[in-house]
Parts: structure tokens; sequence; C-alpha cells
């Protein structure tokens, strides 16, 4: 059964950084880490960050400059750095995983819950 786990969420100060780290596993198939999605309370998720097979990272305007995705080639673990935080990035983060053979599959994590507040 494939599972997809993030950690390091937690509670941080405005201007405070966390590292978001994800795993995939549990498939005969590979399995890669795509990027990272959070969902505020009474809104839409978004997309935060994505990184492609060939590592090249994408950001969603809000968060560009600030944080920074980036992949662990010898285990596969996908890591998001986020560094001054600020009130708006409260929510929970998904981690988003995929298999693209022999069938294209998304995976999604239960989520880590980031709360920026003083």
């Amino acid at each position: 059964q494939v599972q997809v786990v993030e950690s390091g969420g937690g509670l941080v100060q405005p201007g405070g950084s966390l590292r978001l780290s994800c795993a995939a596993s549990g498939s005969i198939f590979k399995l890669y880490v795509k990027g990272w999605y959070r969902q505020a309370p009474g809104k839409q998720r978004e997309l935060v960050a994505t990184i492609t097979k060939s590592d090249t990272p994408n950001y969603a305007d809000s968060v560009r400059g600030r944080f920074t995705i980036s992949r662990d080639n010898a285990n596969g673990t996908v890591y998001l750095q986020m560094n001054s935080l600020k009130p708006e990035d409260t929510g929970v983060y998904y981690c988003n995983a995929a298999r693209w053979a022999p069938t294209a599959i998304d995976y999604w994590g239960k989520g880590t819950l980031v709360t920026v507040s003083s």
C-alpha cells in the first residue's frame, strides 16, 4: 500500500522558518514526490511548490523567494524549506506524489499543519 508521509509542521512566529519533509513508499513501481500544496481554513487547496523529475522547481508567486523545494536523490525525499514565514502561510500542507508507469496515478499525504502566529 502506497504511503505518502509528511513531517515537519508546527507553530512558528512570523519571520521564522520551518522545513517540511515528504517521502513516498509502498509501491513496486517508481514513485516520485511532485510537490507541496496547502489549504488554509475556509479556502481551496492551492499549489505551493513543485519539482520535476529532473529537479526543476516551480513556485507560487506568494512564496517565491522565501520557500525552497529540493529533492534528496539518494532516497527520493523532498523537502520544503520555508523562510520568512507570514501568518498567511498558515494551513495544512499536503504532499503530492505519483507514479507514471505502467499507468499514471497520483497520491496524497494526510497533511501537516503549519501555524504562523505570534
